[in-house]
This record gives structure tokens, C-alpha cells and sequence, in this order.
């Protein structure tokens, strides 16, 4: 019986070493803004405080190896209209190149864009971005890009739930950027 304390110690001491020598992971996609901070907040022109509001300028590094495309949600989850669990999603895009590693400010609102990006129908039932628009205090603005393996056999008419079901099993990283918004009286 006294053996098996140092045998333990032993092969403790062991995977600890090896654990140690193993390279670190590779970093998660990281996606920023220029337009604000992560957790910070968004300028009016991006959000219902304008009269026509514009995206903002994404970017992001770190895509992981084999992605195919890019799925992009933006979505309030401090919202819960008609007392249900759903929240309002502000833009939704997918099919966006896997070479790409930003998005331009004032994407137009057109279903189907050059590279071949497909964009859906907002919560506000229109085709592409739907500016923040919190009437009462500060909400978190959920920007999620989502690297996949594949491209989504889904077109405009596409609902949220269609877009989450063709992502799930092709999923390599997620990036993720907050910014906060609410009207100005």
C-alpha cells in the first residue's frame, strides 16, 4: 500500500509534463469592430437613432483551418417581444466567403450580394440590416460570425431556426462582439 501513493505521484508528475509540453491551442475568431468597442456603444448612424441606419465595419482573425463560409446573426437578447422566448434578430447573413476576414460598413439591403453572401429577412421582416433600436434602457447587441465547413443550401426566405439547423454539425469557431445601444430621448 505505500507504493501506490508514489505511483500516483508518479504518473501525476508525468501528464503534468506532457500537459506542459503540448502546444496551446490555436485562438478562437476573434471579431471586432471599428465602429465601437466590445461592450461598448454603438454610434447613432449604425442604429435607430438614425433616420437610415448603415452597418457597421466588421473584421476577424483566426479563422480556422477548412472554413468554407461564414454565417453572421446579429440579435438583441435582451428583447422578448410578445412575452416569448424568442429575441429580435437584427441581421442575418450567410454564405459569406470563407476567404473573407471583414464585412464593409453600409451593406446594401440587396437579398443576394456580389460574392455571393445571402442575406435574410431582419425581425422587422425586411432583407438585411435593421439597425439597434432600445426605446428604454441599454440592450447587448449580439454580433455572433460563425466559421463553417460548408456553404448553407438556403436562400433569402431562409427563417432563423432554417439557418441554425443547416449550421449545426458544421460549426469550426465562433466569434463574438457586444455593443450597447438605447434611444436618446
Amino acid at each position: 500500500m505505500r507504493f501506490v501513493p508514489t505511483i500516483l505521484c508518479v504518473a501525476l508528475l508525468s501528464s503534468v509534463a506532457m500537459a506542459a509540453d503540448a502546444p496551446p491551442p490555436p485562438p478562437g475568431i476573434i471579431l471586432t469592430s471599428s465602429a465601437f468597442t466590445d461592450g461598448g456603444v454603438i454610434p447613432d448612424k449604425h442604429t435607430q437613432q438614425s433616420a437610415t441606419p448603415v452597418s457597421p465595419a466588421l473584421s476577424w482573425v483566426n479563422t480556422p483551418a477548412g472554413t468554407a463560409s461564414f454565417a453572421l446573426i446579429l440579435h438583441d437578447p435582451d428583447a422578448a417581444p410578445q412575452k416569448k422566448i424568442d429575441d429580435v434578430l437584427h441581421w442575418m447573413a450567410f454564405n459569406i466567403p470563407g476567404t473573407a476576414t471583414s464585412l464593409p460598413e453600409g451593406i446594401n439591403d440587396s437579398p443576394q450580394l456580389p460574392d455571393g453572401t445571402v442575406q435574410a429577412k431582419n425581425f422587422g421582416g425586411k432583407v438585411g440590416f435593421m439597425g439597434p433600436g432600445s426605446r428604454t434602457v441599454y440592450h447587448h447587441y449580439t454580433f455572433e460570425l460563425f466559421a463553417l465547413d460548408t456553404k448553407l443550401a438556403l436562400g433569402p426566405d431562409a427563417t432563423r431556426a432554417d439557418v441554425l439547423k443547416a449550421m449545426d454539425g458544421h460549426i469550426l469557431g465562433k466569434g463574438v462582439v457586444v455593443g450597447r445601444f438605447h434611444r436618446k430621448p
